[in-house]
């Protein structure tokens, strides 16, 4: 594969939305999951970690491939979230195992990148693009409208534009920076006009004789484990002051433009956030509903993603954080039992009745391998800004158990049951998240200070 990389202009896609394309989207996910469901079948036996990252790596950044997928059932659709929440690390050099790799991962990333941001500059901010026929794109919203879909893209970007601070002798990479900034350039007037729209969507929130802004005060909004279908979430708001902070870093938009709009700057904007769901001294997950115990109204998904919410600069921002992750680790209704495998609540939450047919533990009683990753390198940087060695240990556990489950399952799964076994319902086979898995060993190298696997290139 030659390792100059050109990219071919994506002009003609075309975006649709509205009840004529969910309807239609619905028909083509459906089928998709059938497919799934009957026709799935398991193609590579080795436990061998090396052989079946190896085989991850070819499957989720196949020259084929028209996108960056997960590899789970509902893959055949686009989630621009996940380039927040599930592959930051696409590019991180040590998990690269040569130039080829190094190529299809920049060619896919790019192409990826591109269409999300087609879809910005068509109107389409949807938590999901479902592909119907060639150039033709469904955008969809299963449950909520998306409160992380800009994060996402925002995400993919920042991580081409980035490729060439890192240390690598691949060639691609400075391609990969180059390709970055152009797509900036191109699409920075319509990142900029949809980033004014979230911001026009904050509602307020009166609380303790207080005015805050919140993204989701009369109805939900979409981000990670959305299907808990609940209101005035914290990962929701997290997201959102996320995707303004990113967005002023690429200069897509003037911090001073968001604070005319907003009434206050970004960094209050933080704290009234920290403020608000912090108020019982551990960041509650939803203001929406009963108060419960502590241990019922902390989610795994609190950690926000990669170089997100939490900076960890603050000490009373690390004692909010530790205070949760305290409860977390404590309470044995998050563990999947004799392991560091933290599911995503101690409780489920509502379900609608899509859930009870096809993914009943899906919203919060099953564990989700990534948000455990996340989990670990939140705890790093706790320990990396408080000069202490307080979670480090459990860090490692974490990504121990995974590795084991990735050995024992025969891939890195998306998510695992409450019993620690593959996550199987009768529409859900139980996948195999390919492209998650490096990140998995960005943050392994991080803990160990070590790398998990090596290659020669």
């Amino acid at each position: 594969m030659n390792s100059d990389i050109s990219f071919p202009s994506h002009r003609g896609n075309r975006f649709y939305q509205g009840t004529a394309a969910t309807f239609v989207a619905n028909a083509i996910q459906a089928v998709n999951f059938l497919g799934d469901r009957f026709l799935r079948k398991s193609h590579h036996s080795s436990t061998v970690i090396e052989d079946l990252y190896r085989h991850s790596m070819d499957s989720a950044f196949s020259v084929t491939e028209a996108f960056l997928v997960t590899g789970a059932p509902h893959a055949s659709a686009y989630y621009p979230r996940d380039f927040a929440w599930f592959y930051p690390d696409v590019l991180d050099p040590e998990t690269i195992m040569d130039a080829q790799d190094a190529v299809r991962r920049v060619r896919l990333l790019e192409k990826s990148v591109r269409l999300l941001l087609e879809a910005v500059r068509a109107g389409v901010v949807t938590t999901t693009i479902v592909p119907a026929g060639r150039g033709r794109y469904l955008g969809v919203n299963y449950f909520s409208r998306p409160s992380d879909t800009l994060l996402g893209i925002l995400a993919g970007l920042q991580q081409m534009i980035t490729a060439d601070e890192r240390a690598s002798s691949y060639l691609a990479m400075s391609q990969c920076a180059h390709a970055g900034r152009l797509l900036l350039a191109e699409y920075g007037v319509d990142l900029k006009r949809a980033i004014l729209q979230l911001t026009g969507e904050l509602e307020p929130f009166d609380a303790d004789r207080t005015r805050y802004l919140l993204c989701d005060v009369n109805a939900p909004r979409s981000a990670a484990t959305d299907t808990r279908a609940e209101r005035r979430r914290f990962v929701t708001n997290a997201c959102v002051y996320t995707t303004f902070v990113w967005g002023v870093q690429l200069g897509v938009i003037d911090e001073n433009e968001l604070k005319r709009l907003m009434g206050r700057d970004l960094a209050q904007y933080k704290k009234d956030l920290l403020r608000l769901f912090g108020k019982d001294g551990y960041i509650r997950h939803s203001l929406d509903g009963p108060a419960g115990s502590p241990v019922s109204s902390v989610a795994l998904d609190f950690v926000s993603v990669h170089r997100g919410f939490w900076d960890l600069n603050d000490a009373s921002e690390r004692a909010l954080f530790a205070a949760t992750t305290d409860l977390i680790i404590a309470e044995p209704r998050f563990r999947v039992p004799s392991t560091f495998h933290f599911l995503v609540s101690a409780d489920n939450p509502r379900n609608k009745i899509i859930h009870k047919i096809a993914a009943p533990a899906y919203q919060g009683r099953s564990s989700w391998p990534t948000f455990n990753v996340e989990f670990a390198d939140r705890m790093l940087d706790f320990d990396e800004f408080s000069g202490s060695e307080t979670y480090r240990g459990c860090a490692q556990g974490i990504l121990k158990d995974i590795r084991t489950a990735t050995e024992v399952h025969g891939g890195y799964q998306e998510l695992i049951s409450e019993q620690g076994l593959k996550y199987r319902t009768w529409a859900y086979k139980g996948a195999v998240a390919h492209s998650w898995f490096p990140r998995f060993l960005s943050v392994w190298r991080r803990a160990y200070g070590t790398p998990l696997l090596q290659w020669n290139d």
